[in-house]
């Protein structure tokens, strides 16, 4: 019924106030969580329509052979992504599909990234699978492989996970490729030195390393009973923009290369980029929409609300909030479930302290203060145009520049609208909004 997070703690339903912490963590869930705490709701809310999904698009096409295999899903931080592609991924699974999701934040130095590190832990994710679903690799493979790391007669000590290994590497498959491939992963992460050594190496033999990738997914499909692997890069989102860019624009030939679906996460913000548009004729590109809570005019979307409301009460009684404790949280927060998330455990842990069992007004203005505080650190330069957005231009924004600095900020929003034009637009945080009101600066 539960699991242990990336945090070492087991997650499950929450009875009382002391569970929140556990149950509104920051992590998304993980293929043990969806069946006890996913909710399905959302789809219609996010895409106005609950037979239109760009998720379910790329569940469908990842099943049928296609030379637009390589995807870029787009979203905000916070909407939702990495639980979906879980979810994505373990139905993947079941229907005999080898998935594989890569970690970017823990084996990618996110601040200095380039497409060879992509194109290195690509191989590591094919290699896992291998050793996954025990395809045991020809040995001719093996050794070219080891041949490609300069390791193939090399006998050295790997030590993960506080264990030694002792290996002759170069002659098997599965865990020992692994282990050794732990080594290039570690560098290109952890030591410059050797990052840039391995960086050079891909390089200049990028078409080499990709053949030999192909190479073992073919040994994985024939396994898999003719289905290919689908590798799926998360967190790349979180990449600067102009990073992001560069290596998807000018490695375009490179990153889609391969004969198998491969989803990369990319910034939402970059969309707006005037370069980005060159990206539709080589990527399948998917956008992943907040959960609306308002509409274009402003008022409620109640239908929206709700809808979160639902997962929240996926994780605990909604007794524990008093009055509309819950709905305020959620309408301040902008559809960001991480934000609400991070707001109700800002308040649960207040309640606690003072003793109390549920989270009162008291509490949720504390913690929506606290929120604000770390959006309205913006330039005084950006007032002008948030204050423009928040008296209503929600659909003609000029200067995309800008808009793309204050979407990566988190302090622009986007959403997508229901019928009959299923048109995006853009909004303020709300508590921007609120911030921008309190300081005289509204031209509502």
């Amino acid at each position: 019924m539960y699991r242990k997070n990336l945090g070492g703690t087991k997650m499950k339903y929450a009875e009382g106030i002391k569970d929140f912490i556990n149950a509104f963590n920051a992590f998304p869930l993980r293929e043990e969580d969806l069946e006890e705490f996913y909710d399905d709701g959302t789809i219609e809310h996010r895409f106005g329509n609950k037979y239109v999904s760009d998720i379910q698009d790329i569940f469908e096409d990842c099943q049928e052979p296609s030379e637009n295999n390589t995807f870029l899903l787009l979203g905000h931080k916070g909407c939702g992504k990495s639980t979906e592609l879980n979810k994505m991924a373990k139905e993947l699974k079941e229907l005999g599909y080898p998935a594989h999701i890569v970690q970017c934040k823990t084996d990618l130095d996110l601040l200095n990234a380039q497409y060879t590190d992509l194109l290195i832990l690509m191989g590591g994710a094919v290699l896992s699978l291998a050793e996954e679903i025990g395809c045991q690799l020809p040995k001719e493979l093996s050794e070219k492989i080891s041949l490609f790391w300069n390791t193939q007669t090399e006998s050295e000590k790997v030590v993960t996970k506080g264990e030694e290994v002792s290996a002759e590497v170069g002659v098997g498959t599965g865990s020992l490729f692994n282990l050794v491939f732990a080594r290039v992963k570690a560098g290109i992460k952890h030591s410059g030195e050797t990052r840039n050594i391995y960086r050079t190496k891909i390089n200049h033999r990028a078409s080499d390393w990709l053949s030999l990738i192909e190479e073992v997914a073919n040994e994985v499909t024939k396994k898999s009973d003719g289905k290919q692997p689908i590798i799926i890069f998360e967190e790349l989102d979180t990449l600067n923009a102009k990073d992001a860019e560069d290596i998807f624009t000018n490695y375009t030939s490179i990153l889609r290369g391969l004969s198998f679906p491969i989803i990369y996460t990319y910034p939402i913000a970059s969309y707006y980029n005037p370069r980005f548009g060159a990206l539709y004729e080589y990527y399948n590109i998917k956008i992943l929409p907040m959960i609306r809570i308002s509409n274009l005019d402003g008022t409620p979307y109640i239908q929206g609300i709700n809808s979160i409301k639902s997962i929240v009460e996926k994780r605990c009684d909604l007794a524990l909030f008093d009055g509309n404790t819950l709905d305020e949280l959620i309408i301040k927060t902008g559809g960001s479930l991480r934000g609400l998330f991070n707001a109700i455990n800002t308040a649960a842990k207040i309640s606690i302290r003072k003793g109390i069992k549920t989270i009162t007004g008291d509490e949720t203005k504390i913690a929506l203060s606290d929120k604000k505080n770390s959006l309205t650190s913006i330039e005084n330069k950006y007032h002008e145009f948030l204050a423009e957005i928040q008296a209503g231009n929600h659909t003609q924004i000029t200067d995309k520049e800008m808009l793309l600095e204050m979407m990566n900020a988190g302090v622009v929003i986007e959403y997508k609208n229901g019928p009959p034009d299923y048109d995006r637009w853009h909004d303020v945080h709300p508590l921007i909004s609120e911030f921008l009101t309190a300081q005289g600066l509204s031209k509502k």
